[in-house]
């Protein structure tokens, strides 16, 4: 594994307890040590936080500012951190509704040391009709090039940052992931079967879909089983709905880590039909197939043609999702070929490890 030599310092605006195994990951492969900063979400976000083992964690005092479209925060005591832990690298999350990040890149470049700016990408308005539109592009310059190198969570992404004339080999591309290459192939699956088994996992909210998914199944011919697992706010509504379309709908209720495994592990099919969702990647470590809703961009990289379908999760997106899903079930045999294709890519391509990979590389471009 390579390794980067200096102190790094690492900004989040909060610590989800998915990124924990990356970040120490990452931290093992700083010899300098690595120190994150990170505050609270707010409790309507309902995240899940967590604690690293191995990189140092400073608690940021989050001031949370509106909401919505209009929502900002402030870190404050980010620069004091900075004085503190005194990094050879900063990492800051590319996000300009941070309102402290600018004074933290300031403080590094006056002390001669490099930022990187780690985002989804920034949509860059190509023929813009409006005196509105043409400083919204210009504000986002400013902010992008104010760091000395880009991370970008997919291909997508990078792709946004260069439009804005971010130097293409100051871009790389840490696909999103928060899991571990799989370290074993799953056991064959059979080559036919009387009725598939469609599995969904996630947190029941509205923006999921899952309401999609159970109506899609009640229209298909071979009555697939079909296994929620989950919880949420919307669980009641969608047992209530599923007693009326889909009675046979099993819910499991919230399950995690190795208490998931006979729920992949009898699948033949994940489905994810609405936006969000980390437990693609963990499906596809079993061998499965996957459809999912075409979302910010990280979709891409991670589903293809060879192990899964992109939905368009806005127009038409439930006739798409019944569509795709029995053209998916038609064919048990490529669907086992697809559930191969899906296991090498996150073995071989796609996992934390490749990720801490890229951060390092970054890392060392610019010191």
């Amino acid at each position: 594994m390579n390794k980067y030599s200096g102190r790094l310092a690492l900004q989040q605006r909060v610590l989800p307890s998915y990124r924990i195994p990356f970040f120490d990951l990452l931290a093992q492969s700083c010899d300098g040590g690595m120190n994150l900063f990170a505050g609270m979400p707010r409790p309507v976000e309902m995240i899940a936080s967590g604690k690293p083992q191995v990189a140092k964690l400073k608690q940021a005092d989050n001031i949370h500012l509106f909401s919505g479209a209009f929502y900002l925060c402030y870190q404050s005591g980010f620069v004091n951190w900075l004085e503190e832990w005194n990094p050879d690298s900063l990492i800051v999350e590319a996000n300009p509704r941070y309102l402290s990040t600018p004074s933290a890149v300031k403080w590094m470049h006056k002390k001669g040391k490099k930022v990187i700016g780690w985002g989804l990408g920034s949509r860059f308005n190509s023929f813009p009709i409006g005196r509105g539109e043409v400083i919204e592009n210009e504000l986002r310059k400013i902010f992008l090039f104010q760091f000395d190198a880009m991370i970008a969570y997919s291909q997508r992404g990078a792709d946004e940052y260069a439009a804005f004339g971010f130097p293409r080999e100051k871009i790389f591309v840490a696909h999103n992931s928060v899991s571990l290459a799989p370290d074993k192939m799953p056991d064959r699956r059979p080559q036919t079967i009387d009725r598939a088994t469609i599995l969904f996992v996630g947190r029941l909210q509205a923006r999921k879909r899952v309401d999609y998914l159970l109506r899609a199944c009640a229209e298909i011919e071979s009555k697939p089983r079909l296994i929620i697992v989950g919880d949420g706010p919307e669980r009641l509504s969608l047992e209530s709905l599923a007693k009326d379309v889909y009675p046979s709908t099993e819910f499991i209720g919230s399950k995690h880590g190795v208490e998931l495994k006979p729920y992949f592990t009898e699948a033949d099919l994940f489905v994810l039909p609405g936006t969000g969702g980390l437990a693609v990647q963990e499906a596809m470590s079993y061998g499965l197939p996957v459809i999912v809703a075409r979302g910010d961009g990280t979709q891409d990289d991670l589903v293809r043609e060879g192990n899964g379908w992109q939905i368009n999760p806005e127009r038409a997106a439930y006739g798409a999702l019944v569509s795709t899903m029995k053209n998916a079930l038609s064919d048990i045999a490529r669907l086992r070929r697809m559930g191969k294709e899906s296991y090498r890519i996150v073995s071989e391509e796609i996992n934390i490890q490749k990720m801490v990979d890229v951060f390092v590389r970054a890392l060392n471009s610019i010191n």
